[in-house]
C-alpha cells in the first residue's frame, strides 16, 4: 500500500500475517504508528482498528519511524501486547531491516557499538547520558555512490540505525535529521530503510513465527535508477 497524499481515513493497510493472538501489517512509508504530542490523530493505530473492527483492540507492540516502511507486529489485547513488549525487551525478538547508505562501507560486514542520543534528547534532554546501544550489518551490494546494507539492531533505541550510521560517516540516503543532505549527491524523499523481517515468540504458544515484507515500489525504483 502507498500512504494516500490526501490521508484517506478508508485506506487499507495490508496484513502480512494473522492468527488470533496477533497480526502483522505492512507499514507504508509517511504514517506515524502512533499518536504524537500534536495530537495526529491519523496514524496506523487508527487505521488498523478500524479497518478490523474487532472486539478485541490491536496494540503496538513495537514501533517504526514515521518515514520506515515495512513490517510491524500488534498483538491483540492489552495481555498479549505485554507479553510481546517484554519479548523484545529481553532481545527474544529478531529484526532484520534494509538500508541504502551514502558510500562505500570497508568492511563487509560488523557491528557498530556507539552510545546514543537521538534528536529529540539532544535537544530538550541534554542531561540525560547517552544509551548502550549495538547494530550489527552485513554488505548486500555496493553501488556506485551508495551501499546496500541488511541491518540488525540488538538494542531498540530511537532512531538508533540512522544515528549509528550517521556516526560511521555514512548516513543513510535521504537523512536530513542526523547528517545535512547537501552533503551528498543522492536524493530520496525519505530515509532509506525499510524493515524487512521480523521474528518473534507467538505470545501463548512461544512458537517462533517469521515474517518478510519485500522492498517497497520507492526503494526498488531507486536501485533500478542508480546503479
Amino acid at each position: 500500500m502507498n500512504l494516500p497524499a490526501d490521508k484517506n481515513p478508508k485506506a487499507i493497510i495490508d496484513i502480512l500475517y494473522e492468527d488470533e493472538d496477533c497480526i502483522v501489517f505492512y507499514k507504508p512509508a509517511g504514517l506515524l504508528v502512533i499518536p504524537t504530542d500534536k495530537n495526529e490523530d491519523y496514524t496506523l493505530v487508527s487505521l488498523v482498528n478500524q479497518q478490523k473492527q474487532n472486539t478485541v483492540h490491536l496494540y503496538p507492540a513495537h514501533r517504526l519511524d514515521r518515514n520506515t516502511s515495512g513490517v510491524i507486529l500488534f498483538a491483540k489485547g492489552k495481555e498479549n501486547q505485554q507479553i510481546l513488549m517484554r519479548a523484545f525487551k529481553e532481545k527474544r525478538v529478531k529484526k532484520s531491516y534494509i538500508a541504502f547508505v551514502h558510500g562505500r562501507l570497508k568492511t563487509p560486514q560488523g557491528k557498530i557499538k556507539i552510545p546514543i542520543k537521538d534528536f529529540y534528547q539532544r535537544k530538550y534532554q541534554k542531561n540525560i547520558p547517552a544509551q548502550s546501544a549495538l547494530t550489527l550489518y552485513k554488505v548486500m551490494d555496493y553501488r556506485r555512490d551508495y551501499t546496500v546494507v541488511e541491518v540488525m539492531p540488538v538494542t531498540g533505541r530511537t532512531n538508533q540505525i540512522r544515528i549509528h550510521f550517521a556516526k560511521l560517516g555514512h548516513p543513510l540516503v535521504g537523512e536530513d535529521k542526523y547528517a545535512f543532505r547537501k552533503d551528498f549527491v543522492l536524493r530520496f524523499r525519505r530515509t532509506a530503510l525499510h524493515a524487512a523481517q521480523l521474528s518473534w515468540p507467538h505470545p501463548i504458544t512461544g512458537k517462533l513465527l517469521t515474517v518478510q515484507s519485500p522492498l517497497p515500489q520507492d526503494m526498488t525504483n531507486f536501485l533500478e535508477k542508480n546503479l
